[in-house]
């Protein structure tokens, strides 16, 4: 990993890329990473909520490098804004390459996340304690 590029944000899930998840040429599919993502920011978000959550929306991602067979990936979210029903994540992941003993950011994204109430319906995003 480049010394002056970090993840930003909160680790919020790591996890390791298995075969299962990997197209013939080895690379994990994209939808696996996006889904990661989604946990992620789904686990955020509810903790910031105080409760059910689901995710509205995810904006501007776009894949920069692959994941491989074998990469830990971890996924790092940074809450960007509070609505009223709504919470903001920026989410990225990087890839722990364990062969080259380095870490590389290979995707990012914007989800938004909505608070529900016990019926499934928008309810307010509690204050901050």
């Amino acid at each position: 990993m480049n010394d002056n590029v970090k993840p930003k944000g909160e680790l919020t899930l790591r996890t390791l890329a298995m075969p299962a998840d990997a197209n013939p040429a080895g690379d994990i599919f994209g939808g696996w990473v996006m889904a990661q993502m989604d946990l992620a920011s789904g686990i955020r978000a509810a903790e910031r909520a105080r409760g059910r959550v689901v995710t509205a929306a995810v904006k501007e991602m776009a894949f920069e490098l692959p994941v491989k067979i074998g990469d830990t990936l971890s996924v790092f979210t940074d809450i960007e804004r509070v609505g009223r029903t709504s919470i903001t994540l920026r989410v990225e992941a990087w890839a722990h390459r364990s062969r080259y003993n380095a870490m590389e950011k290979v995707t990012a994204g914007t989800f938004i996340m909505v608070a529900l109430d016990e019926n499934g319906a928008p309810k307010a995003v509690p204050a901050e304690t």
